[in-house]
Parts: structure tokens; sequence; C-alpha cells
């Protein structure tokens, strides 16, 4: 699914220009077909709609592109086919079907008529066997509690694999939905002691969350939820009584957001009203409900932390205030102690009730955490400070000394680290909330007759939007649903979502994205894609798994956090001892001790602000909040990156494999030229060409059939001679029988293989387009050569520019194409490439790949087609140019959506930039642990005297990883190199 949204989203622009003409207030589209033109009345299409079925067939024989064409284009003409995807990688044809047009049986005779073996895929077909869902999972602190969550994920029966990020706080399961339910999941969680909420189940439902207002009661209740689950498509009804809301999921093929609120309102006369829930849950609303927790806490910590250290550090100073605190209340117990025990009491056990949670479920399940860190060391201050004062108050004669501060202060700071790490954190993720901006808040819905009049039309939230409603867009607008044009013409600007900064001509027939802006003229859409389905939708999902997954060096931080909470543990007990027993036995002078301590507190102290200082959670944030900010920032500059791996790969790469056509060049070749060695019209020339060619997937040949329909100007989809025995031979060219002559076009290679004498004209011609750069296409009839093409892809005007950048950068450029050699060689000096592939089927493609690696070089693959994905594979980056096809983009770990080869260097630069952060991360965050923990156990204490106060290294602690975020937030400022603006300026780009 992520590569279709992708296709929609970045699919080739049609150069031509199409004007606005006038437009009728009252338009007409009678039959608003869905299916081959006119092929179903409105009436057929209605009754189909809702039983639609999807097969997935096995397809033996496919060797090429061309071969996948010609069985799509079968299949597609079949009534009752809604839509047919052919993977000639894997040998797989996905159908979309209308039962009660087609059958099963009657797709796979088809396939087989095509000459390739099918055979039903039954297991495939019935259900899925992988969902994907994702849970929010609240009360993680550092890298061990998403080590303990992730590691019970990982021991459910069912679960294939799951991925815990501490930064976004989510979980990412798949697993097998025959074996586990995601309750089961959500029980995994919990029973790690962390809270768990499910945010996408990953079946193919949407999820609504409504409030409805009215009189309530049980029975109301059940009749509420019963009418809601008798209608078609609904799946799922949660009710949370004291908020009055429901939580519905659904199919958006069968019911939508309008049907369940009419619902609701129509049960029991009306005494109902339902309306969207205002808190719609999620990620964002999670974190805006953490932040107000932290703040609360910080604040009402404060208001009990500020008497405390006023009595304890600033009262003493006062002359009257000393003697009031100085006090006896009983025996030796003084009014200051009194009032830091009272004081200090709740922050420790009600405001740090959330460290106690926490250590607890964490050593319950073997592991410990920064909970634990923070527990024993604030315990350790305040149940010291409770037997001193308590002594105090039995004995006449022990004078206490407390350190009631220590503990309070400390949660205090710990508190504030964590209010500003959040907030911090919050911002990491910006580049989603921007973009689920784009969906515009209002829409407008047509309302129309059976003849498809405009007969009403009312505004409504654009949430209301459901499958099949006509919306109207108008000037200046957002487009509110993925959809297509059913009336009107007008320009859309797609920047927002595709880079492209020209607006793109719509008009009947043409596919629309929602978010986009319409620019001038009016537009019915009907809306094809809503929810979660959308394009913008599922981009935002791409962008939070990559988000979601690990980077390679992340498994230095796990593997260090697995020691280091038991490794500060011991460091400070050992600590702790070695002052007490150097005290004990006069290790060192009794004037170091504090006038106010004895042996046993100095070194409790030492002790406390070891285990305090230590901070576990800066390594854990290094990488993960990093590489949020950088794909997010990816994502706004049209680079899509999938995730940590690909980042980590991408800043390692030293030599880049360029595709050519598509890649280099425009991808859309156009005939320059034609030289006919036989005496034959032109026009009777190009029909049999384009017969055979029609069948074919190859750009050339679509080239080849767009220049033929010029001697058919009247007709507006020409229909060719029927081609028979039609045979593709990847990388060749193809061959068919056309109005009983033997038909066989293609390259000097193909020619040679057939016996084909190749005259003296045409081998001139041929090195004339090849020392063009243009690619020369023989056509022999009856084998016989009687015409040579020449066909011209231009290269993209930023080529050149792009490969000398590289060269700059110390990256190494090599081009592998299909093309012939002449032609290849041509294209490569013209952009200064110096090693060139040539002639290279797909497979050698991904070997030149491997040989590359294999002599040490880091590879990038990028490419636009099918049969640029064993490459795109192989490589340790794949590249998809997005405008390119689905398979690729499926294959590649980075898609550049704007199909800009300057995108390269961007992606490029932004993964160094962005490793270099991790980088500065981790020294900050080793260098503060190395460097802190040593200080806090007093190593500069016998030559300065000077010790690290338990509070302080608490502030300390809690300001490294908020440090270590803000230090990953700055990525957020990333500008692409001068050098490509520069490209702008000049006016290299196309736009």
């Amino acid at each position: 699914m992520a590569a279709q949204f992708l296709s929609l989203a970045c699919m080739r622009r049609s150069e031509s220009s199409r004007g606005g003409g006038d437009l009728s207030p009252q338009p007409h589209y009678p039959s608003m077909p869905k299916y081959p033109k006119g092929a179903l009345s409105s009436e057929e299409e209605k009754n189909m709609e809702g039983s639609e079925s999807t097969a997935l067939f096995s397809v033996v024989g496919m060797t090429c592109s061309a071969c996948a064409g010609s069985v799509e284009k079968a299949v597609k003409r079949l009534p009752g086919i809604k839509q047919a995807v052919v993977d000639v990688l894997n040998n797989r044809a996905h159908v979309m079907f209308y039962p009660s047009f087609v059958n099963t049986e009657t797709i796979r005779e088809t396939i087989e008529d095509v000459g390739f073996q099918a055979t039903l895929v039954e297991d495939e077909t019935n259900e899925k066997s992988t969902n994907v869902c994702r849970i929010q999972i609240k009360g993680m602190t550092c890298t061990s509690c998403s080590t303990t969550v992730e590691s019970a994920l990982q021991a459910v029966p069912g679960v294939q694999k799951a991925q815990v990020a501490l930064a976004t706080e989510e979980a990412e399961i798949r697993y097998d939905p025959k074996v586990v339910s995601y309750d089961k999941l959500l029980e995994a969680v919990e029973d790690s002691g962390f809270e768990a909420i499910l945010t996408s189940t990953g079946e193919n439902t949407s999820k609504i969350q409504l409030k409805v207002e009215g009189k309530w009661n049980s029975h109301s209740m059940r009749m509420i939820e019963c009418s809601l689950q008798a209608l078609p498509g609904v799946q799922e009804v949660d009710i949370e009584p004291e908020l009055y809301k429901f939580s519905i999921s659904y199919r958006t093929d069968s019911t939508g957001p309008r049907d369940l609120i009419k619902v609701i309102e129509s049960t029991e006369s009306g005494r109902f009203k339902a309306m969207f829930f205002p808190e719609a849950g999620g990620r964002e609303s999670h974190r805006k409900e953490e932040i107000k927790q932290y703040y609360r806490s910080f604040l009402w910590s404060t208001v009990f932390t500020i008497p405390v250290f006023l009595t304890s550090m600033v009262f003493m100073y006062i002359p009257g205030l000393k003697q009031a605190m100085d006090t006896k209340v009983v025996n030796m117990l003084t009014v200051g102690e009194l009032i830091r025990w009272i004081l200090s009491t709740p922050v420790q056990f009600v405001i740090g009730r959330r460290f106690y949670v926490g250590s607890y479920n964490a050593l319950r399940h073997g592991s410990a955490n920064m909970d634990v860190l923070i527990m024993l060391g604030t315990n350790a201050a305040y149940f010291y400070s409770v037997y001193s004062v308590t002594r105090a108050a039995t004995s006449p004669y022990f004078k206490s000394t407390d350190f009631f501060e220590t503990s309070a202060m400390l949660i205090s700071f710990i508190l504030l680290g964590k209010y500003l790490e959040v907030l911090a954190k919050g911002k990491t993720s910006e580049a989603i909330a921007k973009l689920m901006e784009l969906c515009p808040e209002a829409a407008i819905l047509l309302t129309l007759d059976k003849e498809g009049n405009v007969i009403g039309e009312d505004e409504m939230d654009s949430r209301l939007i459901q499958k099949n409603d006509v919306i109207k867009i108008i000037p200046g607008a957002k487009v509110a649903s993925d959809g297509y044009v059913i009336w009107g013409q007008s320009h859309v600007n797609e920047s927002m979502i595709t880079g492209e900064a020209r607006p793109v001509a719509k008009r009947k027939g043409d596919t629309v994205i929602g978010g986009t802006v319409n620019e001038n003229g009016v537009l019915h859409i009907k809306a094809t894609r809503v929810g979660s389905e959308s394009a913008l939708s599922q981009i935002v999902r791409l962008v939070e798994s990559a988000q979601m997954a690990k980077a390679p060096v992340q498994k230095f931080a796990d593997r260090i956090s697995k020691y280091f909470v038991p490794l500060v543990i011991i460091l400070s007990f050992s600590t702790c001892l070695a002052w007490f027993f150097a005290g004990t036995f006069h290790g060192y002078p009794s004037s170091w001790i504090p006038a106010s301590m004895d042996t046993f507190e100095l070194a409790l102290q030492f002790g406390i602000s070891v285990m305090v200082i230590a901070c576990p959670c800066a390594l854990g944030l290094a990488t993960p909040t990093a590489v949020m900010v950088g794909t997010g920032v990816g994502a706004s500059q049209g680079v899509l990156i999938k995730g940590g791996q690909a980042l980590e790969s991408a800043h390692k790469v030293n030599c880049i494999v360029f595709d050519k056509t598509g890649t280099l060049t425009t991808g859309k070749p156009v005939v320059v030229n034609t030289r006919l060695l036989k005496n034959m019209l032109l026009r009777e020339f190009y029909e049999l060409v384009a017969a055979a060619e029609v069948n074919s997937e190859h750009p050339l040949a679509k080239a080849i059939v767009e220049y033929a329909k010029k001697f058919r100007e009247d007709e507006e989809n020409p229909a060719w001679p029927e081609a028979k025995d039609f045979k593709s031979i990847t990388g060749h060219g193809v061959k068919a029988i056309v109005r009983n002559m033997e038909l066989i076009v293609g390259n000097k290679s193909l020619m040679l293989e057939e016996n084909i004498v190749i005259p003296v004209d045409a081998e001139e011609m041929l090195a004339e387009t090849e020392g063009l750069a243009q690619t020369g296409v023989l056509v022999a009839v009856d084998r016989e050569l009687v015409g040579v093409l020449a066909i011209s892809d231009p290269l993209k005007p930023s080529a050149g520019e792009v490969i000398s950048i590289l060269k700059s950068m110390k990256v190494r450029s090599i081009m592998v194409t299909g093309d012939n050699w002449g032609t290849a060689n041509s294209i490569a000096k013209e952009v200064g490439i110096d090693t060139v592939i040539a002639e290279a089927k797909p497979e050698h493609k991904a070997e030149k790949v491997k040989e590359l690696q294999a002599a040490g070089y880091v590879v990038a693959m990028v490419g636009d087609g099918i049969n640029d994905s064993p490459a795109l594979v192989a490589a340790d980056v794949g590249m998809a140019i997005g405008a390119g096809t689905d398979i690729a983009i499926e294959a590649a770990d980075i898609v550049l959506m704007k199909s800009y080869l300057e995108d390269v260097i961007t992606a490029i630069d932004l993964s160094r930039k962005t490793f270099s952060r991790i980088r500065l991360n981790y020294i900050w965050a080793l260098g503060y642990n190395l460097i802190g923990i040593p200080i806090a156990a007093g190593v500069l204490f016998p030559s300065t005297r000077f010790r690290l106060p338990p509070w302080i290294a608490g502030a300390a602690m809690a300001a490294s990883s908020v440090s270590v975020v803000c230090c990953s937030l700055l990525l957020k400022n990333y500008r692409r190199p001068k050098v490509l603006d520069n490209l702008e300026i000049r006016g290299i780009v196309v736009e």
C-alpha cells in the first residue's frame, strides 16, 4: 500500500496545458463511469460496489515489464475489473474485481490466453497472515524500559517483530492475527508495568470517536450499540459511559461517519445528538496530557521544596530566623527539622509516586532503569534523615543532620528535566503535525439526482466525507479528499504533497490528491480514498514508521543500557563504602569533613551523588530523537527516508549507480527522426510498428505509439491492427505477426540474433543517432530491414551539475542502462560520468552493484523502473525516483518524491548531518557520564575540597537528557547545500 499512494502522489505529469473553459452552474454527468467507458450503467455500478473481492495469482513465464504489461492489459479488458497490478519480480498478479461480473477462473484463463501459466493462490486471498498494529506506551523513562517492553512483546506467540521507540513512546508490532489478537499485545505491555493504548490495529478499517449527547441510560446505550452493529461494515463498538463516548471501527468501503451519526441520531426518535469527540486520542493528545502532568507535578513539588530549601540553606544565615528554626520541639528535634520532614514527605511519596511505580515494574521483570536510580538515591537521603531526626527526638544529647532538602530537590529537578524533555520531544515530530494540517476543515458535498444533475450542496466537516461522495472544490480551496475529477477544469498546486512547484492541469478523469490547492476553475471530484486510505494519511504513516525504525547504531546504546544501571548502583555503593572506611581508618584528615557532617554522612552524600548523576536517558535518546527530526526534515524536503537503517547507510555512501531512462533523463522519450529503407507510406509503416509496440510497457515503445497517433489525429484512441504471437525479448525489443507479416522491432543486437542484414546506410544512421545521444530502433518486416527510428530522451537539466557536485563530495558516479553502448557513452560524456555499463539486463544491474560492494564501496542505486528493483534491493541504499513504478518505490530505502535528481544530494547530505548529530549526542551522553560520575564520587575533593551535592547532581542528570534532545532539534534548521539553491537560481531545476 505504501507504494500505491506514492505512485498516486508522484505520477508523471502531463506536459500539455489544459484551459479553463466555461463552467455551467448545474453540471451534468449522467453515468460517471467507474469502469471502461460506458460499459456499466450507474445502477449496475452501484450494485457491484458493495461486493468487491480480491484475488492473487501466481504467474509463471514473465521475463520483463512488457510481459507484465500484456497480462495487466488483458485482465483489465475484462468486465468488472477494478484494479490489476502485476509484479514481474515475484511472478504475482493482484486483481480487485466484482464477482457479479467476473470470477477468478475467467481471470486465470485470460492470463493463460496471453501465454503464461496462472494459478490462484488460495491462502493469501482468503485472509491476511500479517497485521501491523501500533500501541502508545505510557511510563517509559529510558532504554531499559523500552527493551523490557520489546522483549515482552517478542515473547508473545504469533508476534513476528516488535519495535519499541523510546522517543515516540510507541510500539509497532507485526503479528499473525490468526494466532494472536491485539488485545493480547496490550496485555503483554501492561503486564510489563506500563499503560498501553491501541492507536492502530493495522487492519483495513477506520476508527471514529463520537460524543453522544442526550438522556443516557443502560437501555438507550444498548439500543445505540445494537443499531450501530447492525450497520454493514461496522466491526467493533466500544462505549465509555462516563465520557458519553462511542469508539467505532468500520470499513470505509461499506459505511462512513455520516451513516454512523445518522444511525445514532435516529435511535429512539431523535433523542440523541452525535458529534466528533473533542479529544480524538493519539500521539498528540497523549503528548499534551503528559506535558500537563509533568508540569503539574513539578509545580506542586516546587511549592513544597522551596520552603525545605529555605529552612535548610537560607534561614540559617538570617539571625532571627535561625533562632526560630533551631528552637527545640522534643529533646534535640528542632522546628526547622520538623518543617523539612513534614514538607518533604508528600514530595517523596505522593509527587514521587511515579518513580516508585516505575522502579517496581522494572525490578519485577528483572531489569533496572532510571527510576531505580532515583528511588535508591532519594530513599537513602530521606530515610537516613528520618532516622536522624527520630533519634534526635528520642535523645537529649544526639544532634541530627538531615538531608530532606536532598530528596525533595532531587525529585523537583528531575521532574523539571522530564517536563523540558517531553516538551522538546514533542517538537521532534512537528513534521507529521504539519502534514496533517494540510487537510481542509470543511468540504462542500453535492447532492445529485438519478440523472447525475446537481440538486443541492451542503457545507460540512471534511471528516464526514465518505467513499464515492461528490465534492465541490472552489478556486483557492484545498482538495478535501483523494479522488478523480468528474466535471470541470482547473490547475491544482500539488507542491505540498509532491514537491512539484508548477500547478498541474486537471480535467475530467484526472486524479487529485487530498490537501492540494485548487488554483482557478471549479472542480467536482468523486472521493475514492478517505480516512486512513488517503495519500496524505499513508505518507504520514510512512514517516511515522520511519521514525519508529531503529538505526543499527542504536544497538550500541541498547547494549550499554543492559549493564548501565546495575554498574552505577555498584559504583555508588563502592564509593560510599570507600569514603566511609577511609574516614573510619583515618585515610584522610578529619579537617576534610564539613562541620555539619560526620564520616558516614559525607560518604552517604558521595554515594547518592554518584547514583543520581548517572543518566541512562541521554544515551537512549541520542539516536531516536535525531532520526525522528532527520526523517521529518527529509519529508518536508520531499525526501522520504524509510527509517534509521536507511539514514545510517546513506551517510556512508561513496558510490552511486544511476539508471539512465527516467533518472538521468526525463523519462519521456520522443521520436525525433525516421528513415525508411523501403518504398512504403509513413502512415502504414507506423501502423505496423504501433500495432506491435502497443503491447509493450517500455518507455521507447510508448514513445513510438504516441508518435504514431499523429497519423491518426482524427481518432482520440486509435485501434491498431491486431498483433498475434506477441513476444517481448528483454533488453532487445519485440516480435509479433501483424497483418500476416512478421514484424521485429528492436536494437541492432536483436537484428543480428535474427540473422537480419543491416544495410550500410542503416549502420550510418545508427552511428549518427548514438553520437547525438539518441537511441536507434530498427524495424524489420518479413525479415527485411525497412526503417530506422531515432528516439531522444532528453537529459534532466540538472544531471551534469549533480554529477559534478557528487564528485566534490567524493562520491563516485556510475551509469548502468539497458540502452546501447553508443547512446550510453554519449549520455555519460555529456553529464561527466566516467564508468558506463550498457545493454544491461535487470539481473546484470544487481550483479554490478554486488561487484562494487565486493570492491569495498558503499553503494546507492538510483532508479525508477521495475527493471531497477533487483538493483535497488541489492544496493546498500536504494533511491527511487518518486514518479517511478510502485515496485521500484516499494523496493527502495529512500523515495525522492519530487523526482528531482538533485534530491540525491539532499538525501546524502541530510543523512551525513543527522549522523554527525548522533555522534555529537553520544559524545555528550557518554562524556557527561564519564566525567560526571568521577566528580560526583569525589575525585576532585582531596585536592580542591570540591564536592557535588546530590541535588546539584540530580539537576545535572535532568539537564543532560534535555540537552541531547535539544541538540537533535537543531537539525530542524537544516538547509540543503547552497550549490543546489544556485541550481534553482540559474534555472537548471525543472519546475
